[in-house]
């Protein structure tokens, strides 16, 4: 056997006579590839989804913006996945981070059509695998930056739950993640309390006003926006939609020349 095809002596270590040389961006081109890496901060992100239920069903909404730190950077991005006819999600956070759970899910889906036995995931199901799978990314030093609602239709009823990147999880008649959580969750849930069953077209009209004032409000928002409705005929996707808005009032702010 040639010289030139024997492995390196001691492969990994150093030479002999030499210092071991740590694994670390310092060392320039000696560095070691394999190392761990984790997300310390959230690259583009996405603000708020805001999810709503009504008499039949639920209505889940989002903006379509991506924001690179506070630059607007790009404008026609969906944080609305549809999982299946009966289950939808909503993510805010790291984009990056939705997109590998968005690939992490269509493969579940995949799996379980491919058994060809009639089911399918419900939205309790979908709810209920994310807290597990946030949860145990989160115990392992390396969550996916996310806070997820999870919208769907089963039994007969409609169904929204809150995930996010500690698996903290509940069940609300409203939901609201990001700045919408300050903004818009106090006004659905007055509407809520004021009238528990909400008609789809009460439930619509309100999110589109809270998309609104989030638009006014909320600097990492955008006008336009994407609607999904589900009911017990399945999955229905609205957008992109443009918000009409009045920026007449802006003139009547003073105190910041």
């Amino acid at each position: 056997m040639e010289a030139s095809s024997l492995p390196p002596f001691w492969a990994g270590g150093p030479a002999p006579g030499q210092l071991y040389s740590m694994p670390c961006p310092a060392n320039g081109a000696e560095v070691q590839t394999g190392g761990v890496t984790r997300t310390l901060s959230p690259m583009v992100t996405g603000t708020s989804v805001l999810g709503l239920k009504f008499d039949g069903g639920v209505i889940i909404a989002a903006d379509m913006l991506g924001s690179y730190g506070s630059l607007a950077r790009f404008r026609n991005i969906s944080r609305i996945m549809k999982v299946n006819d009966s289950t939808v999600l909503g993510a805010s956070g790291d984009y990056a981070d939705f997109q590998y759970l968005k690939q992490v899910i269509e493969q579940m889906v995949i799996d379980e059509e491919l058994l060809g036995d009639g089911h399918s995931y419900s939205p309790k199901a979908i709810h209920s695998w994310l807290t597990r799978a946030m949860y145990t990314r989160r115990s392992k030093m390396n969550p996916l930056w996310n806070t997820v609602v999870i919208g769907g239709y089963s039994d007969g009823e409609g169904f929204l739950g809150y995930v996010d990147m500690l698996g903290v999880a509940y069940e609300a008649p409203s939901l609201a993640t990001g700045y919408g959580s300050y903004v818009a969750q106090p006004l659905m849930r007055e509407a809520v309390e004021k009238k528990p069953r909400l008609s789809q077209q009460e439930a619509r009209a309100l999110l589109e006003r809270c998309m609104r004032i989030l638009y006014y409000r909320d600097a990492r928002s955008f006008n336009r926006y994407e609607f999904t409705t589900v009911t017990e005929k399945g999955v229905e996707v609205e957008g992109p939609l443009t918000l009409e808005t009045n920026w007449d009032i802006a003139n009547l702010v003073s105190g910041f020349e």
